[in-house]
């Protein structure tokens, strides 16, 4: 059986949080803080991809494509309901592969080349690094990576029944 093409998105203004979150989980999430509705759904319709809304007269639409209506409040119920809606795979090889702050795939750096990005304390305690070549963002294996994988494992927990964490 082939593996399935990861579905990509295209996010509405009001759900920028979930967005950062799809990011972080390896999904291609389109948003764009100030968009009006008619160039979001033109987007939508040329793009392909999965629009996500909390915009009740928007999924209204003639010939709206493949779309989920988010109905919660709250970032992490935002996105247990996209996981569950669209049965989205959570791979331990996917998390934080794409830049939350721009959507781009993340690569590799060198730590010569993340040193002179990131703050001093990094340069003393970590080695390995990945960027964007894009907006010149560095991550590395931080605090951060905990919460994300509390979340994870909150969320594939909900879904599986006892999965361990998936970011280390």
């Amino acid at each position: 059986m082939e593996p399935r093409e990861s579905p990509r998105f295209i996010v509405d203004s009001m759900l920028g949080r979930l967005a950062r979150w799809l990011r972080i989980l390896g999904f291609d999430a389109w948003y764009f803080r100030q968009i009006d509705d008619p160039q979001l759904l033109k987007l939508h319709k040329e793009s392909g991809r999965i629009l996500l809304t909390r915009d009740t007269r928007m999924v209204q639409c003639r010939g709206l494509g493949p779309h989920v209506l988010v109905e919660s409040d709250l970032w992490e119920d935002q996105l247990r309901e996209v996981v569950e809606t669209l049965a989205l795979s959570l791979s331990e090889e996917k998390p934080l592969t794409r830049c939350a702050l721009c959507n781009r795939p993340l690569e590799t750096l060198r730590p010569e080349e993340a040193y002179k990005k990131g703050p001093d304390f990094v340069a003393h305690s970590t080695s390995a690094f990945s960027g964007c070549r894009s907006c010149g963002r560095v991550y590395w294996a931080g605090t951060h990576r905990k919460k994300i994988s509390e979340v994870l494992a909150r969320l594939c927990l909900d879904r599986k029944g006892g999965r361990g964490p998936l970011v280390r």
